[in-house]
């Protein structure tokens, strides 16, 4: 399967295993020092293996005890073993029983990767490769077996034995130890192996399936955070019930378990009936999480749930084929969410993820396709284009089949794949035979990287009562891919006439259209509408139904009418977004904007906000500009960091310091005393709430100050706090710097969780001496540089969220960046890969900052001795 060429792997190299695993008992006995390892692996020569092809296992910092076939120890000269392989030199050519012992030990495993120990839970990550540390194996994921795991731990210490499946023993062990066995009927990848020891409480509950059967239900985790998994227990049953409804899958074991720990590389993993969740994706209570939490809570669990049909019962052939499980999962639990809350603000919401984290990836150093072709870390390709993009594609590809047809591959899909190993091509044969169409052209979308770019332009012929639409899409080269192809992009479009309703037309010519739809499958196309009695503003791109930027002609007294008038939520948005966009966008450029063209959108702004049809969810998205990223993405060149916040920050003002008054008395009017509630209508009061107090405060409204302050101390919810500190320390006010301090007094101190939301809005501060505050806290002897939450909420948070100072123009923030990748990377390369992608903005930035970054990089690149991880990040970055 793998090529090693500078540690290349490469899909076309992929290969069967001349040897398949078809089951694994596994004897684990825990220990407070160590853990032993017994496993007796029954194997058989897959079809066409030649006699005397070895057995290669894969290992890694694995301590070998003894090596058996069938019962019969090998001799030394039968097996080799090193850092990465156990080889079994010449094995029979039938069905045998290999048996190994191995010692590891998981309190010193700071990579958390394979068995390790989170407090004092033993737990494990396998995905990607994480299961040969713990025994020898092959840790690949077309190879599907059975398990059947012993745990033997002290009874005092680890109360809890958990692993995949269904429990079908327990007893006592002697000594002070006990036992349980779980068995997992379904043939599984070691990716899915998962197990869990340790002293734990625990909620329970129930679910009947459509079938009538009950399956038991247990989310596991610290004593005394019981009450805060009632959310994530919720969120599970309603997920259940969705996937029933939606997809007609029934979940398919007895059991159903959740384990939360606080140490976690991920966010949570969809090991079989077993998930592990890191912890801030499960503990919610309103004292303590966020409207944002408790949404990031019920899409995990979702996701994880909806995982055991897309990933589990159906998973890869290989690691190339990643998006074939994430991609189609994120679209599933997209749609879960938007059935349970608002649509429209669903849909924008996850636009607003894409644009912010896979569009940067398309379009810098780190770009590669939804299916990659080659990778020399698989780890570092848990990325936003295989999640979001991925779903994206998916999402395309329902638009252009329909619900029904989408409904028909899935059934498909589920009956022809189900316990296989499978791939992208498969995937997309299913659909292409259930509706009989032709999907090869569509395939490009997982094989080739970047964000296209559509341009439109447009003409109306009053004499003939004609209106004609000029599209045009073009992918820039992006790292090993010079030459881009046309894409299928189905573009959902509607005509909108001057009284704000959609025209409709006699014929059209050119191109493909069909009804609400028109798809683009070639470089361009010109498409004529005859009978359009006057001329339309087109509304493009509705509900966003391709991943693309685009370019229009349309002027902003048109762009301001469709905010008006679309009946297009999402484009609604888009349209207030792209006038702010316009605006700043020419202000950097040095063409300042005018009084008129800012008095138009202030008060498009403040007709949204009076509104009586539009949810305050979407207001709360609608009145707001386009983020200092996306504005910098929108240059793509020569940035200046520093003149972008000014100019929006400028823009900001001039845009909604006129509706002080306005912004003042809404404000007012969506306060409640009713207890905190996670429901959509709840949630989203809050939010327009939360984001008036923002504006008002960055737009230096009188009074503004003082109310935040007065909120602050108030709030009761977490929501409310941390959002009057954000608006507070964003804009650097005078009572900054005392409500940071309170907030890590009286909240933060003795919550990691909370702790993560201070050490999040402390980096994200755009003033000077943010990178003080910040080297003050990671000096601290009490800071835990060995938990990923808290150096992602820190460190990932300065990298991605607060431009000004990582991009500084002294090269401060970029040497303060890699100068804490060299030291993470060796704690926990996974962790220090991830922060090292911040650079990624590097060759978009001017002549001085792109010196600075390349020196703070290359002095990474002469520490030597990094991680394959973080080695194949710099690699990539110093490459464009």
């Amino acid at each position: 399967m793998r090529t090693e060429t500078e540690q290349t792997i490469y899909l076309k190299d992929y290969a069967v295993s001349p040897y398949r695993i078809v089951s694994a008992d596994l004897d684990f006995k825990i220990t407070e020092a160590d853990t032993r390892v017994r496993a007796q692996l029954t194997i058989e020569p897959n079809p066409g293996t030649a006699a005397g092809t070895p057995l290669v296992l894969d290992g890694d910092e694995l301590a070998l005890g003894s090596v058996a076939i069938d019962g019969a120890p090998l001799v030394q000269s039968a097996y080799a073993a090193d850092a990465t392989s156990l080889t079994i030199v010449e094995p029979p050519l039938r069905r045998f029983v290999l048996e190994t012992e191995v010692t590891i030990k998981p309190a010193g495993n700071t990579k958390l990767m394979g068995l390790y120990r989170s407090g004092g839970t033993w737990c494990t990550q396998c995905e990607a490769e994480g299961f040969r540390r713990i025994t020898y194996y092959l840790d690949r994921p077309d190879n599907l077996a059975v398990f059947k795991v012993r745990i033997t731990a002290p009874q005092a210490v680890a109360p809890v034995l958990l692993s995949n499946g269904n429990l079908i023993e327990q007893g006592d062990a002697g000594d002070g130890m006990h036992f349980a066995v779980w068995e997992d009927p379904f043939p599984k990848p070691s990716y899915l192996f998962a197990l869990v020891a340790g002293d734990l409480g625990s909620i329970t509950d129930s679910f009947t399936t459509a079938s009538g059967r009950k399956v038991d239900l247990a989310i596991y985790c610290t004593h005394g955070k019981e009450d805060q998994c009632l959310w994530a227990m919720d969120s599970l049953k309603r997920s259940m019930a969705w996937d029933e409804r939606r997809f007609g899958r029934e979940y398919d074991l007895d059991i159903f378990n959740i384990v939360a720990v606080s140490d976690f590389n991920f966010g949570a993993m969809e090991n079989k009936g077993l998930n592990i969740f890191n912890d801030k994706l499960v503990f919610a209570q309103p004292e303590t999480a966020t409207d944002a939490d408790y949404d990031g809570i019920e899409r995990v669990i979702a996701h994880e749930y909806f995982h055991n049909w897309t990933g589990n019962r159906i998973t890869c052939r290989d690691w190339f084929q990643l998006c074939l499980k994430e991609g189609l999962t994120v679209y599933r639990d997209q749609e879960f969410t938007s059935d349970e809350r608002s649509r429209p603000v669903k849909r924008i919401s996850d636009v607003v993820t894409l644009r912010a984290a896979q569009f940067p990836e398309d379009g810098g150093p780190l770009a590669h396709p939804a299916r990659p072709s080659q990778y020399d870390e698989i780890n570092n390709f848990y990325t936003a284009t295989v999640y979001n993009k991925g779903a994206e594609i998916v999402r395309m590809l329902a638009t252009l089949l329909g619900e029904a047809g989408f409904r028909k591959g899935m059934d498909l899909y589920f009956e022809r794949h189900d316990g296989e190993a499978t791939t992208i091509e498969a995937f997309l044969a299913v659909f292409a035979e259930a509706n009989d169409v032709d999907l090869e052209q569509f395939k490009t979308w997982y094989l080739q990287a970047g964000t296209p770019r559509l341009s439109v332009s447009d003409s109306y012929d009053a004499a003939s009562q004609t209106y004609t639409l000029n599209l045009k899409q073009e992918t820039q080269p992006t790292p090993g891919q010079p030459e881009k192809s046309a894409l299928v992009l189905p573009i959902k479009f509607a005509l909108i006439g001057p009284n704000g309703s959609e025209m409709s037309w006699t014929g059209v010519t050119g191109g493909d259209v069909r009804q609400d739809m028109i798809v683009l499958d070639a470089a361009s196309a010109t498409i004529t509408f005859s009978g359009v009695p006057s001329k339309p503003v087109p509304s493009l791109l509705r509900e966003f139904s391709a991943p693309v930027s685009m370019d229009s002609a349309l002027s902003q007294a048109d762009q301001l009418f469709l905010a008006q008038h679309d009946s297009d939520p999402f484009n609604r948005w888009q349209a207030l977004q792209d006038v702010g966009m316009g605006l700043a966008v020419a202000a950097i450029d040095g063409t300042p904007w005018s009084d008129a063209s800012v008095k138009a959108l202030s008060q498009a702004m403040a007709e949204t906000l009076a509104s009586d049809t539009l949810d305050d969810a979407f207001k709360a998205l609608a009145l707001s500009l386009p983020a200092e990223a996306q504005i910098s993405r929108t240059i793509g060149k020569e940035i200046d960091p520093d003149r972008v916040h000014k100019v929006r920050k400028e823009l900001l003002k001039a845009v909604f310091a006129p509706l002080a008054l306005e912004m003042l008395n809404a404000y007012l009017a969506l306060s409640s005393e009713a207890p905190y509630a996670p429901d959509a209508a709840s949630t989203g009061r809050r939010s327009l709430r939360n984001r008036l107090l923002a504006l008002m405060v960055a737009s230096d409204c009188a009074g503004a100050v003082g109310l935040a302050a007065q909120q602050y101390a108030g709030a009761r919810n977490m929501t409310d706090r941390l959002a009057a500190l954000s608006a507070s320390t964003l804009a650097w006010t005078p009572d900054a710097a005392k409500l940071l301090g309170d907030f890590h007094a009286n909240f933060a101190a003795n919550d990691p969780l909370v702790l993560d939301k201070w050490l999040a809005v402390t980096a994200s501060v755009p003033e000077d001496g943010v990178i003080e505050r910040i080297q003050a806290v990671l000096a601290d002897p009490g800071f835990p540089k060995t938990n990923p939450n808290r150096l992602r909420s820190l460190m990932g948070s300065f990298t991605l969220n607060n431009p000004t100072q990582f991009a500084r123009a002294d090269g401060a923030g970029f040497r303060f960046v890699a100068d804490f990748v060299a030291e993470v990377d060796k704690i926990n390369p996974q962790v220090a890969a991830r922060v090292l992608t911040g650079f990624r903005i590097w060759p978009m930035l001017d002549q001085s900052r792109r010196d600075a970054a390349k020196v703070a990089l290359g002095g990474l690149q002469t520490k030597g001795s990094l991680s394959r991880n973080t080695a194949d990040i710099l690699a990539r970055m110093l490459a464009s």
